[in-house]
């Protein structure tokens, strides 16, 4: 199916790029390919012209992964770093890349709703790689119907997954502070959690040299939305049109967040930390607890010192009467409507995601597989990789999704929560009119953007 404009018009242009006052927009993108190819299901040579341009991240798909695409499929393959900023202009434009990295978790209803990314349908339809009942079902994050995710269209398709409220811990950190190791039998509570992360700071003087835990995971709206579910609650209304930050279940979580912040042992907004993420400072031996997911695993299948360091544990939970534990992300790949050269793109995809470097993902740790076939693969070689494996199948009968608002980026929402939490950090607000304020920029951001819409 072609589009007679491949472009957007100025309204669904403001509506992807001006997704709410104050929203950072940033995450690349590159020229599209000049040969326009139909936008049929096809497979074959017919297909292998062009240039292909791939979006990415550099660690997931860089020159590396394009060099051996354009080897496995005879297609010229070039990629470039993932830029939001530039992506909408290019889709502004109708002259997008061809494929594009996403976070089927929370892009796809916001990608569908405008109309911006292919229905992969019927390419699945006709997949040699992809059958329908190999498929897992964290995939249908990439689905959405216009109201909700988990049916409708395939949007994209995950690289890999995790349950992302999960915990590594570093052992050499809780033998230094002589404080027990946690057990994998059951989750810890968050009061449990945040009493170890204090008693596992480590400070010189009024200066933090190895942070007890790291409680933001991907980002801090979404982890009190799962904190929120643990509590019994929800934050985003049904018709996924509004937020409530102030039921009694979300201000459990913001006031444990805000608690956590405070002590001043991890990340935060005000002390962030100068790695950006927490793998370097896992590694280096100065983080004890890391919210991540299965996935970050990967770090340490060649590193052997951390290997025997290293041990991953369930969500966290405020009652296990309520146990969740949720995948926010499940990264992967979309194809842009007003690509030009869809069939190569399908081709690159369906390589990258379920041919030999899917396998070769699945081999390294790096996240679950979004095929059932390759879960197989998943490693137990190394005594911390058994382990981990163990812990991850022991979690996966809690796994939960939330469905997220098609009405506003996630950037954006996360913008307003980083400029108030400062002075709610600092005691100048309490909880109450913290959340108060988050609901009242939020909404504002939602029916801004519900109404770009119409």
């Amino acid at each position: 199916m072609t589009t007679a404009n491949p472009g957007l018009s100025r309204r669904r242009f403001l509506a992807l790029s001006g997704a709410a006052a104050g929203s950072a927009l940033a995450v690349g993108c590159a020229p599209a390919s000049s040969t326009k190819t139909p936008v049929t299901a096809a497979s074959g040579s017919a297909a292998k012209q062009g240039v292909v341009t791939v979006m990415s991240q550099a660690g997931e798909f860089g020159p590396k992964e394009a060099k051996a695409a354009g080897q496995a499929l005879g297609i010229t393959v070039k990629t470039v770093e993932y830029d939001l900023t530039k992506l909408t202009a290019m889709l502004a434009s109708g002259n997008p890349p061809d494929v594009v990295r996403g976070m089927g978790a929370t892009d796809t209803a916001y990608l569908a709703a405008r109309q911006v990314a292919e229905d992969l349908d019927p390419y699945f339809a006709k997949s040699t790689l992809i059958k329908a009942d190999d498929i897992d079902p964290v995939n249908d994050l990439w689905r959405f119907d216009g109201q909700k995710q988990g049916t409708g269209p395939r949007y994209g398709f995950a690289k890999d997954y995790s349950q992302d409220a999960m915990l590594w811990y570093n052992s050499a950190l809780f033998d230094a502070a002589k404080v027990a190791h946690p057990t994998s039998a059951e989750p810890l509570s968050f009061d449990e959690l945040l009493d170890l992360g204090k008693r596992l700071t480590r400070r010189q003087g009024a200066k933090v040299s190895a942070y007890g835990l790291n409680a933001n995971g991907l980002s801090v709206f979404i982890t009190l939305c799962g904190m929120t579910a643990s509590a019994g609650g929800k934050v985003l209304a049904d018709d996924l049109g509004s937020v409530d930050l102030t039921s009694p279940e979300a201000l459990r979580a913001i006031t444990w967040y805000l608690d956590y912040a405070k002590a001043g042992i991890g990340p935060t907004v005000l002390n962030p930390d100068p790695n950006g993420w927490d793998g370097p400072t896992f590694q280096a031996g100065r983080m004890a607890i890391a919210t991540d997911g299965y996935w970050f695993g990967g770090l340490f299948g060649s590193d052997a010192k951390n290997a025997k360091l290293a041990h991953l544990l369930p969500a966290p939970q405020f009652g296990t009467e309520h146990r969740i534990s949720p995948c926010y992300g499940a990264t992967g790949l979309w194809m842009p409507k007003a690509g030009k050269n869809k069939d190569a793109a399908w081709q690159v995809m369906e390589w990258f995601l379920a041919g030999d470097p899917a396998k070769t993902r699945a081999a390294g740790g790096w996240g679950i597989p979004p095929l059932k076939s390759l879960q197989k693969l998943m490693p137990q070689t190394q005594p911390f990789q058994k382990e981990a494996y163990q812990v991850q199948m022991a979690e996966q009968k809690y796994f939960s999704v939330m469905t997220f608002t098609p009405y506003v980026r996630l950037d954006a929402i996360d913008g307003v929560i980083s400029r108030e939490l400062p002075k709610a950090i600092k005691g100048t607000v309490s909880p109450a009119q913290f959340a108060d304020s988050l609901n009242g920029q939020i909404n504002a951001q939602l029916a801004d953007g519900k109404k770009r819409l119409r």
